[in-house]
């Protein structure tokens, strides 16, 4: 059970070692909490702080029995006592992937690395917007955007790898999965040059859950039986056009708008047919999420307008999603046609 409580100038002990208390310090401070501090047992210490009388004591599990009496303490004193998990090792970097950008698709190892903290490199597709309730780690945009990066990719990792040194527990905040088109394995070399732990965090592709999010599934049983997901961040050659024409299945373009043109014209070069279903998603499980559906040959016209970020989806997966789509609209309309003539 979790319990919001407002802690606006209350005051908060907060016992465990220095190490492994840092985070749930730096948390109610952040909340507001007046924060007091014990870090080693101490019967004297912890009589005098009780007899204030703080509000709540938080004691973090660094792994100390001789907290147990102040445990006791505050049960006989009627003070409320919260169990706090330790910060983890310092000095190491997690990459952490952030899904689509809706927070109810992070995993729990996600929310685990963010609470661990203590600075969190973030990108533009990472759900950012809620990321100071998730951790009280300092956040550092570093987002990147087609043909404007603030941060270089350089800097980035030298930012991450400086961080980890210092003995701070890093997390690179990704969009999607780091290892899907995300330079992950570029940021994890550059720790393991550097002698820093790293490790990552898989995340919820937006190649499969983008789709998933419009209602087309990227197989389908007698539709589709393999999926191949394509950069679309530079135009493909002639001879990938060829290979993923004569592939079958379902083509998924991860930031494929502005080379949706050449795409198009070249996959129908390669042979593929222009009434091949095609999709865009534009703004998965984001605010004014949008589906633009036509064929391989008119998808350049009906594309008009449409902005990253967007994933592309070519196949017959996308007939399976608009028959369903014209299932649902023909049952929701006979049942106001059935409850419009019991009310007659």
């Amino acid at each position: 059970m979790q319990l919001t409580i407002d802690l606006t100038d209350r005051d908060v002990l907060v016992a465990g070692s220095d190490t492994m208390a840092r985070q749930a310090v730096r948390r109610y401070r952040n909340a507001g909490a007046v924060v007091h501090r014990i870090s080693v047992p101490s019967a004297a210490a912890c009589d005098g702080l009780l007899a204030r009388r703080p509000f709540l004591v938080a004691v973090v599990d660094d792994g100390d029995a001789g907290w147990l009496p102040l445990v006791e303490g505050c049960k006989e004193a009627g003070i409320p006592v919260a169990f706090e998990p330790p910060a983890g090792e310092e000095g190491h970097v997690t990459l952490v992937g952030g899904g689509p950008g809706a927070l109810d698709l992070l995993t729990v190892g996600a929310l685990d690395a963010l609470r661990d903290a203590d600075v969190v490199f973030y990108d533009r597709l990472a759900p950012y917007q809620e990321l100071a309730d998730l951790t009280s780690a300092e956040l550092v945009d570093v987002g990147k955007q087609p043909g404007h990066h603030k941060v270089t990719q350089r800097d980035i990792e030298k930012l991450m790898v400086e961080a980890a040194l210092l003995g701070k527990n890093v997390v690179r905040l990704k969009g999607g999965d780091p290892y899907v088109f995300g330079r992950g394995g570029e940021e994890v070399a550059a720790c393991v040059a550097a002698d820093v732990p790293v490790r990552v965090v898989s995340g919820v592709t937006s190649a499969i859950s983008v789709p998933a999010a419009a209602g087309i599934p990227v197989t389908h049983r007698e539709v589709s039986r393999m999926f191949t997901v394509v950069s679309g961040h530079a135009p493909l050659t002639d001879k990938e056009h060829l290979h993923l024409a004569g592939l079958g299945g379902t083509i998924v373009v991860l930031m494929g708008i502005g080379t949706l043109p050449q795409l198009a014209a070249g996959l129908r070069r390669a042979g593929m047919n222009a009434d091949m279903p095609m999709a865009v998603v534009e703004r998965g499980y984001r605010p004014g999420q949008r589906t633009t559906i036509a064929d391989l040959g008119t998808i350049e016209t009906a594309a008009t307008g449409c902005s990253n970020p967007a994933v592309l989806v070519i196949g017959e997966v996308v007939r399976v999603a608009e028959a369903n789509r014209n299932h649902a609209q023909a049952s929701a309309e006979l049942s106001r046609l059935a409850a419009s003539l019991l009310e007659a």
